[in-house]
């Protein structure tokens, strides 16, 4: 049985470790990432693009400070580091259907 929340971690792990591919292969190939602003992005390889120069520069860490899960959904309390002069603060909705992240929320 898949565990949403382990696959949650692996990516949280990747995406602090700066690991494009190992990101990436934690998300449906047709994943949805609902940004702040009201925009999106479809699809993992839009994702590998919006995340590699990020990446590359290992300017990017996401602090947890809380945790819910229910079902295939987990909502992470964030403190991301490196993306603003200021860390931010944000609630992330993760829903894992089939071992995959296929819907993303930033909320916040």
């Amino acid at each position: 049985m898949i565990i949403p929340e382990h696959v949650v971690e692996a990516q949280l792990t990747a995406y602090n470790g700066h690991d494009l591919e190992a990101f990436a292969a934690t998300y449906a190939p047709d994943v949805r990432i609902n940004r702040r602003d009201g925009s999106h992005l479809a699809g993992r390889e839009a994702l590998r693009a919006a995340y590699a120069d990020m990446f590359a520069k290992g300017r990017c860490r996401a602090e947890i400070v809380g945790r819910l899960t229910e079902g295939d959904w987990v909502v992470d309390h964030e403190i991301a580091h490196g993306i603003a002069d200021d860390p931010v603060r944000v609630l992330v909705a993760y829903r894992v259907r089939d071992g995959l992240i296929d819907r993303v929320d930033f909320l916040g």
